[in-house]
């Protein structure tokens, strides 16, 4: 479980392709109690199995992996070496929730369709899965690429989101181009929500 704060933007170092598995050494400034082996670690959404890992000065260095599921789900299958991305450990008991209650288990896969400076700070917007257009609400939460981000507005094919200058400079949204893939979580709730809804519907019929 996670709260879609990113604690840290880390570096691929590598990716191995190895036995149906693709395997990514990751760098980043994360607490190494938090890196211990089958730890869980949110990837710009993706909640990520640590198999190794190694303290460094001022950056911990591990390896995690994903299955051709993985890849094909999320944006996973297009990071290359030198790529940036969203870091996050798992919730402890007892931590403050400052976002909402992710899980790691992407949605869907959204495009990010226009990025407009809005004041000092932007405006992105995103076209979503037509299967998730009905969990999307205005002024509730989604996590985009591991972010806890608040939907600022609705569009027939997604959603914008009003960005900060600091969740521009401390996340990779700073970096994003129009055109980019991101992972898509909706909200917990709204997940639920729905698919009471198609029970309720399908009674109806």
């Amino acid at each position: 479980m996670f709260t879609g704060l990113v604690r840290a933007v880390g570096t691929i170092e590598k990716i191995e392709d190895l036995n149906g598995l693709r395997r990514f050494h990751v760098k980043g400034a994360l607490n190494p109690e938090d890196l211990t082996m089958g730890a869980s670690v949110c990837h710009s959404g993706v909640c990520l199995t640590v198999v190794d890992s190694q303290a460094g000065q001022g950056a911990a260095s591990w390896v995690v992996e994903a299955v051709q599921e993985t890849l094909d789900k999320t944006n996973l299958g297009e990071w290359v070496e030198g790529g940036t991305i969203n870091l996050e450990p798992s919730l402890r008991l007892g931590d403050e929730l400052g976002g909402h209650l992710v899980f790691g288990h992407v949605d869907g896969l959204g495009r990010l369709q226009a990025i407009k400076e809005d004041g000092e700070g932007f405006r992105l917007t995103i076209e979503a899965p037509a299967e998730l257009l009905p969990m999307i609400a205005l002024k509730g939460s989604i996590c985009v690429n591991g972010i806890s981000l608040t939907i600022a507005g609705l569009t027939p094919t997604g959603f914008e989101l009003a960005i900060i200058p600091h969740t521009w400079e401390v996340t990779t949204l700073g970096q994003a181009k129009e055109g980019d893939t991101v992972n898509l979580e909706v909200d917990m709730l709204a997940r639920y929500v729905s698919r009471q809804m198609e029970f309720t519907d399908l009674s109806k019929a």
